[in-house]
């Protein structure tokens, strides 16, 4: 019932959809609720928080009056434009939201919101209610009428301006409703634009024409198919792929070429538990995997833009690198929680920041030096002063590759060797010997070889388990882990070399959740509750399989990993599969671009390219 699902239904994750500028984000219900949404920024605080709070988090809302409507929605071809179609017994209509975009927007964004509702057949009655509530839900905002239709709200350093074109009203509880009807043929608008709040001061505003408002949304199907046509693969699973890629592209802060890893703060990884974590802020390690999915695709120009947003953030310095960064480059990510909010289902705490921000990640060493090496293999050779950076991360990995770390899955107990870690040291080493001989730069080249060949020994006595022939998590135990599909993309082994294929068995095996995934391992993390399985690690091995030629068993693993999306192709960090529930944030970027690097193995067919990388030609062929 759509009438009544801003008071009573609490929509699954999976029941949202994703809306974004490559700035601004924000999470739509099926049934027409804007319940979370951040400007102007993915990491800024929230404008509407309702997914975390019920009463206290804000909405808009935008549905049928009556009760018995039904709805359904999809995304408008090779686009973040939302299609949702509601039918009543009266009529039909359609709510077209989205972030507005244009040409020049990476640096002069819109930051609008726009919501239109257009009449198919019959007649329809709606109600609209704007319930802004600033900074995480604690500010209930200033309403002030600022001409025919135009309102604004505002509070601490945020406000909005709001404009509709039917007759809002206050309610008198820092709240706007309205209540209108289109017909067939008619169109009706409102817009939520963000603005700091001292340039409203004593400003006119005057609200956009209903035909200029009509032109943005065509500019925004304009600009999203344009950046789309460049993004395929010749394979069936092409539709879903540019799908996932423009996911991707959505979670990139355009100014800076950050990508987040995921829209949200706090969604649970445990229905009602604890592991609720902030992920609106640029993984240096999930962006990596990022940019070079997309990379595979066609889109070059992201590779590039992270690779800058690094040397940028830390300062050009291996001593400045962190593992995490704001996506306009802030370094200072304090964890804390936010008491006033329920959370989502009740799930404790709800956490911004992340502390995981200053733990001891060495895996971060190898993937950068590996992003370079794939941009200087598609004809992009470091400058000087990135070769300086380069020079200080590989050394640093040379230093650091023995002791522990807190691994790939961010580990809060004590530090430990783990074998993914040692190996992505070993990548670093790897791919600056390939630089330097490649590029003639100079380089300690017999000190990294050696200390390369030290830690290669290192992982196949100590992070492997002879008995059973397989790598293990870290040394010292016997536990498997799913990052341990990895290896063999990163040339430390062949995929098919009989060690990698027995690991790939066991992992597939003894890490399945009983539903046909994954789960990321089963030792114990110091954390409360069980987890859901782990999506991207389903499709990691789907890509191992594929990459040792087992085509069928690979598909047979990505097609049941493809079921673990939404309605909309969106993918959450985990999914039960006993209740076909999707977990943790969302959408969440390190699902997606394993997605599409499964997809793309798919396509190469049986053939063993690793992460070293085909030939430029190659890869622009298979992307075609």
């Amino acid at each position: 019932m759509v009438a009544s699902e801003h008071r009573d239904l609490r929509p699954a994750i999976g029941d949202y959809a994703f809306l974004s500028d490559c700035h601004s984000v924000a999470l739509v219900s099926r049934h027409g609720s804007i319940d979370w949404c951040c400007m102007p920024r993915v990491d800024s605080a929230s404008v509407f928080a309702r997914i975390l709070d019920q009463s206290r988090g804000g909405y808009c809302t935008l549905s049928p009056s009556e009760d018995d409507a039904s709805a359904r929605r999809r995304y408008l071809d090779d686009t973040l434009v939302l299609e949702t179609t509601f039918r009543t017994p009266s009529g039909e209509a359609k709510v077209l939201d989205c972030f507005v975009m244009h040409e020049g927007g990476k640096s002069d964004p819109h930051r609008q919101l726009l919501r239109i509702v257009e009449g198919v057949r019959g007649r329809m009655e709606l109600s609209l209610r704007v319930a802004a509530r600033l900074d995480y839900g604690e500010v209930r905002p200033w309403l002030r009428h600022r001409g025919r239709g135009v309102w604004s709200a505002m509070g601490g350093d945020d406000a909005l301006v709001i404009w509709a074109d039917c007759e809002l009203t206050s309610d008198g509880d820092h709240d706007l409703a309205a209540t209108f009807e289109v017909r067939s043929g008619q169109r009706a608008y409102l817009s939520l634009t963000y603005a700091e709040p001292a340039s409203l001061d004593d400003q006119p505003l005057d609200p956009l024409s209903p035909s200029e408002l009509d032109a943005r949304l065509e500019a925004t199907i304009a600009w999203w198919k344009h950046w789309a046509v460049e993004v395929d693969l010749d394979s069936s699973d092409g539709p879903a792929v540019r799908r996932s890629a423009i996911v991707l592209k959505g979670l990139t802060n355009a100014p800076t070429g950050a990508i987040a890893a995921a829209a949200t703060t706090s969604l649970p990884e445990v229905p009602g538990g604890s592991r609720n974590w902030d992920y609106r802020f640029s993984w240096v390690r999930d962006s990596v995997f990022a940019v070079q999915a997309l990379t595979a695709l066609g889109a070059e120009a992201e590779a590039d833009g992270f690779r800058r947003f690094i040397e940028r953030s830390a300062a050009g310095s291996v001593e400045s690198l962190q593992i995490i960064y704001g996506v306009a480059g802030a370094r200072r990510l304090t964890e804390r929680t936010l008491d006033h909010l329920e959370g989502f289902e009740g799930a404790q705490p709800v956490r911004i920041g992340n502390a995981a921000a200053t733990q001891v990640q060495n895996d971060v060493y190898g993937e950068i030096v590996d992003l370079s090496w794939r941009w200087h293999e598609r004809g992009h050779s470091p400058d000087d002063d990135y070769w300086r950076f380069l020079l200080q991360l590989v050394d640093k990995a040379a230093e650091v590759w023995s002791e522990p770390d807190r691994g790939l899955w961010e580990m809060r107990g004590e530090p430990r060797h783990f074998v993914h870690s040692k190996v992505m040291c070993w990548s670093a080493l790897d791919r600056g010997l390939r630089l330097a001989k490649e590029c003639l730069r100079p380089a300690p080249t017999r000190r990294w070889a050696a200390v390369a060949a030290e830690i290669k020994e290192s992982v196949e006595a100590d992070g492997f388990d002879a008995a059973r022939g397989v790598f293990v998590q870290a040394y010292g135990t016997t536990d498997l882990d799913a990052a341990l599909l990895l290896l063999p993309g990163v040339g430390f082994l062949d995929y098919d070399d009989s060690r990698m294929m027995s690991t790939t068995d066991a992992i597939r095996t003894e890490l399945d959740d009983g539903g046909g995934l994954l789960r990321r391992y089963r030792a114990p993390d110091a954390l409360e509750g069980e987890e859901g399985a782990f999506v991207a690690c389903s499709f990691w091995l789907a890509e191992c399989l594929a990459r040792q030629g087992r085509g069928n068993e690979a598909r047979e693993v990505f097609d049941r990993a493809s079921l673990a999306s939404s309605d909309l192709g969106l993918y959450s960090e985990e999914y039960n599969t006993q209740k076909n529930q999707l977990l943790g944030n969302f959408p969440q970027a390190l699902s997606h671009l394993s997605h599409i690097a499964a997809a793309v193995a798919l396509a190469d067919g049986a053939g063993r390219t690793s992460r070293v990388g085909p030939s430029r030609d190659a890869a622009h062929k298979r992307a075609r």
